[in-house]
């Protein structure tokens, strides 16, 4: 009967250490993608995001167009000639030049303004809202991406130490211990995990295209080795993440905006009824007499208010209910993400520290003491290969729970609008 070669036992040793997240020592991270990487490649490479920049600088260059004056009226005439010979004789006969200027009701265009400031901070709070969740998408895409490269390594470990089987089972074969199907279903587990490899590289080509749009590169891009990391402290209450949420939180800043903006635009719907003042000056050059000069105060009339004015006013109100609405609406449905993101946090954080420490040592142990038994004919072949089959199931779940706490981290950093606890 053969022992499982150093080689092999090396290999084990390496699949157990990946499990765990415990290093090996002398082992050194080399050509790593760190997460900040991506985030900073986000932030100045992702096209959507430059998209919703640009429109909250359009947005901010509505500002002060909003509230400036309507442009003058310069008016230029051949005023009084007469129709027979067109000639400067007739004494009411000048040459005009007339500025007109109109001035909306006290406070119109200042609320005006002031609604656009707000809708421009709100389109700005737009911008952050899509910066925050671009980097969770790409946490996400992150973690899952490192957990396909962390399970590659747990299977193609796994297949060695399946190999490993199948030639303890040879041995015992050859020397009349063992039976021919032990050796048929090593060979078979090991084409299954083979199947489960080519799979999972698959899954690597997808989410590296997913990660590479996310940072704006080309979908074929290179990446190389990702960093996966335990899961960390327990996260805060969840009336500790609302009251960040409220704080922090873009996309609550904006719907706040918004209102702001709203009861600003109802302020300026309600001076619309109200008459609207013209001022103008004129000049007549008369080529015969004395030059005239003259002086023009106007007043709009409202008095089509019932089917203008009034529909504009009460449009504005109706804005303002949904715009309030809107904003109860988020705070509410943050809150109640939040309490699933947190419950999701601490599920995972918790069972993989159970895996860590009791169900991964404790099922490596089973195989261990599985394999020295069948060497000896104690346990069939079907009892070692679903106890070794077990501790691979053990692994990648415990490398998922990793990944899942860290994307769950990573949603509610984008609720919060910062990590969580962070007062800044």
């Amino acid at each position: 009967m053969r022992l499982m070669n150093p080689t092999r036992a090396t290999s084990w040793l390496l699949a157990m250490s990946i499990a765990l997240g415990v290093p090996l020592s002398g082992q050194q991270a080399s050509d790593t993608l760190e997460i900040d990487e991506v985030v900073e490649a986000i932030r100045t490479a992702n096209p959507s995001l430059a998209a919703a920049r640009l429109v909250a600088v359009a947005a901010l260059e509505r500002v002060a167009p909003a509230g400036t004056l309507p442009d003058p009226m310069l008016s230029l005439g051949l005023m009084n000639r007469p129709v027979d010979d067109l000639g400067p004789d007739h004494p009411m006969t000048m040459n005009s030049i007339e500025l007109m200027q109109s001035f909306p009701w006290p406070g119109t265009l200042g609320f005006a303004r002031e609604r656009a400031q707000f809708l421009a901070g709100a389109a700005a709070r737009d911008a952050e809202e899509a910066e925050v969740v671009l980097i969770s998408l790409a946490k996400t895409a992150y973690y899952g991406l490192a957990v396909v490269d962390r399970s590659l390594e747990v299977m193609e470990e796994t297949r060695a130490l399946l190999r490993d089987f199948v030639e303890v089972s040879t041995a015992r074969y050859a020397v009349g211990t063992g039976l021919q199907q032990d050796i048929l279903q090593a060979q078979v587990a090991v084409a299954e995990a083979t199947a489960d490899i080519t799979m999972l590289a698959e899954a690597r080509a997808a989410g590296q295209a997913r990660l590479n749009a996310l940072m704006g590169r080309a979908a074929d891009g290179p990446i190389p080795a990702l960093h996966l990391p335990d899961p960390g402290p327990e996260v805060p209450s969840v009336d500790a993440l609302a009251t960040q949420a409220m704080d922090s939180r873009p996309a609550i800043l904006g719907a706040r905006d918004r209102v702001r903006g709203a009861q600003s635009g109802v302020r300026v719907a309600e001076r619309q009824s109200r008459p609207m003042l013209s001022l103008g000056v004129s000049y007549g050059q008369r080529p015969r007499f004395d030059d005239m000069a003259s002086v023009m105060l106007g007043v709009s009339l409202p008095v089509r208010a019932g089917s203008r004015q009034a529909p504009e006013r009460r449009e504005m109100e109706a804005m303002l209910a949904m715009e309030q609405s809107r904003e109860q609406d988020l705070i509410l449905e943050t809150r109640a993400t939040l309490t699933e993101l947190r419950s999701r946090a601490e599920r995972a954080r918790s069972l993989h520290e159970l895996y860590r420490t009791s169900i991964l040592p404790q099922a490596a142990a089973a195989v261990e003491s599985a394999l020295s038994a069948y060497r000896v004919g104690r346990v069939d072949y079907m009892t070692l290969l679903s106890n070794q089959m077990t501790v691979n199931r053990f692994q990648t779940e415990s490398l998922r729970l990793a990944a899942d706490f860290q994307a769950a981290l990573a949603e509610i950093e984008a609720l919060t609008g910062g990590e969580p606890g962070d007062e800044s």
